[in-house]
């Protein structure tokens, strides 16, 4: 996903709604937000499906890093020293 380009990517809602089609191809092939406004404020973000994922799949992996060093830090789990040492006893022959 690039990043918005604010004189290109803000657009109105009613303006959008005139021409949704070609908003969300431009999303989609531009591979860059369209950030809608309602009452010269904004409102809503379009991003590319593919994108949305990313940043899904991203977030999680985030939350599963804070879980485990907190874990760590709560002296559950063990380090990654240890860990790849039994990964290497259980798998080697």
């Amino acid at each position: 996903m690039s990043q918005i380009q604010l004189d290109q990517d803000i657009r109105s809602l009613s303006d959008f709604r005139a021409n949704a089609a070609s908003y969300i191809e431009r999303v989609k092939s531009k591979r860059r937000p369209l950030v809608l406004t309602q009452h010269g404020k904004s409102s809503a973000v379009l991003i590319d499906v593919e994108d949305y994922q990313k940043l899904l799949d991203k977030i999680q992996l985030l939350e599963e890093v804070s879980t485990a060093r907190k874990e760590l830090e709560n002296g559950e789990g063990i380090n990654q020293k240890d860990f790849f040492s039994e990964l290497r006893a259980k798998y080697t022959s």
